[in-house]
């Protein structure tokens, strides 16, 4: 092994262990694309930032028993992203198929939400065997807004169409207009609203979305991380009042972690809004995520 092998690496590694592509199961993937936000801006910066954050946090996980540290993880870098929303999510599938094919699980870190159409199409004949639950205060399910017809606020409409996941379901739903409204009661795109968890307890939506996801063979799940409240995640794209609670929101994505994970991303900070907060709240979500997933496929038979 020569000295360069030995004494230098990148220093901005998510968690910081790092394991040669070849051995790793779970893969990040940063993309620093914002080209459609409407509010704020700023997505772009979040995959370093995200980076950063997860380097100064613990790794331990009391939800499961299990260290960051000791999960096998391959941290490729940020894709090259073109200020074109088409070509960049082409790309984005490109890179996901490669993953994929390898065996792999991508995580990907965003950037706006407009990733999750590439990752999904990424996923290729996967994508329609595949339930699609989104953590997220809005629908994302107008068919144009501004002027575009492809942007983080058409994303699912966009994904329902041409993805064609099996299921897509909606989890943290505070912020919708009545297009939406119509198109997802037409579509039959299901959602739950923060007063409805709030109400039956984050025990009960769990059970529910299991019932929900039970006969589907993969599972996507995507953390807009605006579906927390702005108290705990003040740095995001599009804050709404009234969100969810950072253990309500981890209880439920732990819940519905299994065997079927075949990818799963978290988008929409701009880390520039506030002082490292929403960052470490996003670093987190992925640790969770990844500790839930590795435990469910080493310790849990398939639920059938």
């Amino acid at each position: 092994m020569s000295h360069r092998e030995l004494f230098v690496s990148q220093s901005n590694v998510f968690s910081g262990f790092q394991k040669p592509f070849e051995e790793a199961k779970y893969i990040v993937l940063g993309v620093p694309f914002d080209v459609t936000s409407t509010y704020r801006t700023g997505a772009r910066f979040a995959p370093n930032a995200i980076r950063q954050a997860s380097l100064n946090i613990e790794t331990y996980s009391f939800r499961t028993g299990l260290d960051v540290e000791d999960l096998k993880l391959h941290d490729l870098g940020d894709l090259h992203v073109s200020t074109d929303t088409e070509k960049t999510l082409e790309r984005l599938a490109a890179v996901i198929k490669d993953i994929i094919e390898s065996g792999k699980i991508p995580v990907t870190i965003g950037g706006e939400h407009t990733i999750t159409l590439g990752v999904m199409k990424g996923l290729g004949k996967k994508a329609s065997k595949t339930a699609l639950v989104s953590f997220d205060a809005h629908l994302d399910l107008r068919d144009e807004f501004m002027g575009l017809k492809l942007s983080h606020t058409t994303l699912m409409r966009r994904i329902n169409e041409e993805a064609k996941p099996a299921k897509i379901i909606e989890v943290g739903t505070r912020a919708v207009c009545k297009e939406e409204l119509a198109y997802a009661k037409k579509a039959g795109i299901e959602f739950f609203t923060t007063q409805q968890i709030r109400k039956e307890g984050s025990e009960t939506i769990v059970k529910k979305l299991e019932e929900k996801l039970a006969e589907h063979e993969s599972i996507y799940l995507s953390v807009d991380v605006d579906v927390l409240d702005p108290a705990y995640a003040p740095a995001v794209q599009n804050p709404e009042p009234e969100g969810l609670e950072m253990h309500t929101l981890l209880d439920i994505l732990c819940g519905i972690c299994d065997k079927r994970l075949v990818s799963f991303d978290v988008v929409e900070i701009a880390p520039n809004y506030d002082q490292g907060i929403s960052v470490v709240q996003a670093a987190k979500v992925i640790f969770e995520i990844l500790c839930k997933t590795e435990k469910r496929n080493k310790y849990s038979p398939r639920k059938e």
